[in-house]
């Protein structure tokens, strides 16, 4: 197996020259072998873990021992030394290999690294996750680890064509990892497939546990005012999907909820920029003049909010949940569906996309599977989020599943992409 994990970096080296993924790293072969040796030694005498010899990227603004974390920005790596981060070290007892870091935009926020989208390079990969998923994409690694505070799994996912996995508010532990927004920052994975979810969910979840009972068929697709937000080849290929998983026996519960989607979006920008300004405070008043101008001004709009914008924008997050929740119950929902994103990837690198899609999910801190759902006329990817009920994680990728395989068999039969 050793020689498969040789195999694997000279193909990760050699397929991110046009994609750049991954940050630079000269002994990138030495210390992934290295580590490989050990883990080869520590499973000598038992059967080896389910992630063993996988290699997984790991976005740059988790600690990772060995390697520098970076944020995306120009300030010393110095302030943000500190401990391996338990998802890391979780993923080193189930035998991964640690590929490397992965590009993130700054400080995970809007200023894009060099990142291109694997499908087509002339587009952006999306954000902040860009790195992430666009590894996966390009096939440099099966899985890759990302943050999102509003939308940089889900997105990033949409854009690449991969699947993405943003867990319940805390499933996954933050220690080790340079915070946004204390309140809506989440870690989650992009894979090539749900399977393949499942597997990184499995180790670095808390609490994971293997689902006792079949998900329900139900799905509920919020206001058009949501949905319309969407460009209209993306909520026509949204339609197709809805068609497609009605002839495979789902419910399909058209609801009122979200029509206060710019109430929702404005909200959770508020509180993301007074917390960012909160975690920023130090670090901006020694290095102020090393931020690009839209993290910049991220913080300068936080610092002029009151204090109040935090416990309003929690306490919005929680109202959304309820709501959310209460109208599954009403209708026994089992999951929302709505599109993964806008539309397709932006032309270019400097625009990461509108997270608009992802907002409300985050906001209400629920589980949410992006799923690949076709393409544009173009051939750019589109997808579909499946957004559960809170803590029902291991029950929402049960059902991400059974409609991955839905759309599959959907697009066999039709001959779409």
């Amino acid at each position: 197996m050793r020689q498969e994990v040789v195999n694997a970096l000279e193909r990760l080296e050699a397929g991110d020259r046009d994609i750049r993924a991954f940050l630079p790293e000269p002994r990138r072969q030495q210390r992934v072998l290295g580590d490989f040796d050990d883990a080869a030694k520590q499973f000598n005498d038992s059967a080896p873990p389910d992630l063993f010899g996988v290699m997984i990227g790991v976005k740059d603004i988790i600690n990772v021992d060995g390697l520098s974390t970076l944020a995306g920005s120009e300030l010393p790596s110095s302030l943000f030394d500190g401990p391996e981060a338990a998802m890391i070290r979780r993923l080193r007892g189930a035998g991964a290999l640690i590929a490397g870091k992965t590009v993130t935009t700054e400080f995970a926020f809007s200023e894009p690294g060099p990142t291109r989208n694997p499908r087509s390079h002339a587009h952006t990969p999306g954000g902040s996750s860009s790195g992430s998923a666009a590894a996966v994409a390009a096939g440099l690694v099966p899985i890759a680890i990302g943050t999102q505070t509003v939308d940089s799994i889900i997105t990033p996912a949409a854009y690449c064509d991969v699947v993405g996995f943003k867990p319940s508010f805390g499933r996954i532990p933050l220690d080790g990892v340079v915070p946004f927004s204390p309140s809506m920052d989440h870690a989650g994975l992009l894979a090539v497939d749900v399977g393949t979810v499942g597997r990184g969910a499995s180790v670095i979840c808390d609490a994971w546990s293997d689902v006792k009972t079949r998900p329900g068929l139900v799905l509920g697709v919020p206001d058009l005012s949501y949905v319309g937000l969407a460009d209209p080849e993306a909520v026509s290929m949204f339609e197709a999907n809805l068609e497609a998983l009605r002839a495979r026996g789902y419910s399909i519960v058209e609801t009122s909820l979200l029509s206060d989607i710019d109430s929702i979006r404005s909200t959770h920008r508020r509180l993301n920029a007074a917390e960012f300004a909160g975690v920023h405070a130090d670090w901006f008043s020694r290095h102020g003049h090393r931020y690009r101008p839209r993290t910049a001004g991220l913080f300068a709009e936080g610092v002029a909010l009151p204090e109040s914008a935090v416990r309003e924008g929690r306490e919005s997050g929680e109202a959304l949940r309820r709501s959310l929740e209460d109208e599954m119950n009403r209708h026994g929902i089992a999951a929302w569906i709505s599109p993964g994103a806008t539309g397709p990837a932006p032309l270019g690198l400097d625009y990461i996309g509108d997270p608009i899609m992802a907002v409300p999910w985050t906001h209400a801190h629920l589980p949410v599977v992006a799923l690949p759902a076709g393409e544009t006329s173009d051939g750019l990817p589109l997808g579909i989020q499946l957004a559960g009920r809170f803590n029902e994680d291991e029950r929402l990728l049960d059902l991400a599943a059974s409609v991955e395989e839905a759309l599959r068999r959907f697009a066999e039969v039709t001959g779409s992409p």
